[in-house]
This record gives structure tokens, C-alpha cells and sequence, in this order.
């Protein structure tokens, strides 16, 4: 469980931030401008004490929630035009062809 007694955000500004941190990537100064944006003033050397103390405790909760894949999967790739744009598009399956994850 998140301990976030004794903190001066609320929990769900810091799991907003470390939810941007982990997921794009930006870095602490642009997240501390971004909360700016939204009227949270918070600087960015507490956003990375934040990452560095709650990911590993996330990660650890979230991965008893993550989908079992089997022995075997394999990786499907393409290259679609996306707004003008030719990107890869990737995805991974399983032997029955369940999604497990793309990007």
C-alpha cells in the first residue's frame, strides 16, 4: 500500500506525476511546468524523490494484476500513415492471437 501520510500533495497529484514521468517521455522540469499549467506548484527535484520512492512500490502492486503470457508469443510490426506521418505500429500475441501489448 502507498503510505503518503505526512505529505503535502494530495495523492492524486503525485500519482498523476509519476504517472507522466513513467509513461512520456519528459523529464522532471517538464512536469513541473505542466503541474504549473494546472495551478499545482511543485518543484521538480519532488517529483524524482516521488518517482524514485513510489515506482518500485507500483510496479510491485501492479504486476500481480498483469496478464500471464504464455511460453510463446510473437511480435507483429507494420507501417501505417498516421496524420500524414508513416510510423511503425507494434504488437505483440500470444499462440491464440490475444493482444498482450502494442506500441
Amino acid at each position: 500500500m502507498l503510505v503518503v501520510k505526512g505529505m503535502r500533495f494530495p495523492i492524486e497529484v503525485i500519482l498523476v506525476c509519476i504517472r507522466w514521468y513513467a509513461a512520456y517521455p519528459s523529464g522532471c522540469r517538464h512536469l513541473e511546468e505542466m503541474m504549473e499549467e494546472r495551478s499545482v506548484s511543485v518543484d521538480h527535484s519532488t517529483v524524482s524523490r516521488w518517482a524514485i520512492r513510489f515506482l518500485p512500490l507500483l510496479e510491485k502492486i501492479s504486476r500481480k494484476y498483469k496478464r500471464p503470457v504464455g511460453g510463446s508469443w510473437r511480435m507483429n510490426e507494420t507501417y501505417i500513415k498516421v496524420k500524414d506521418t508513416w510510423e511503425y505500429l507494434y504488437r505483440a500475441v500470444d499462440r491464440e492471437d490475444n493482444k498482450i501489448d502494442f506500441y
